[in-house]
């Protein structure tokens, strides 16, 4: 398991509010988890939008898609694999 890390951060009022609603009706127990779940899918965005620049970029060219079907399907695997944990 990774090492874990303590971070301070600041909030105005209104945003602390909004997080302690978003914990009451939510179903997250701990501002920490709040926090993470935030940061995953800023993560996973910052992916999607890395992927689809790539794909853009190789569609707009001249060249070829040039990769191996069984990477991609290994590749596939382990991010739907992360995603049922």
């Amino acid at each position: 398991m990774a090492t874990t890390t303590t971070m301070n951060i600041s909030l105005p009022d209104t945003m602390k509010a909004f997080v302690e609603e978003r914990l009451a009706n939510d179903g997250y127990g701990t501002i920490s988890e709040y926090i993470r779940e935030l940061i995953r899918a800023d993560q996973k965005r910052r992916e999607e939008e890395k992927l689809e620049a790539l794909l853009l970029q190789r569609l707009q060219g001249d060249q070829e898609f040039e990769f191996e079907i069984d990477a991609v399907r290994t590749e596939l695997a382990k991010r739907l694999g992360k995603k049922k944990k």
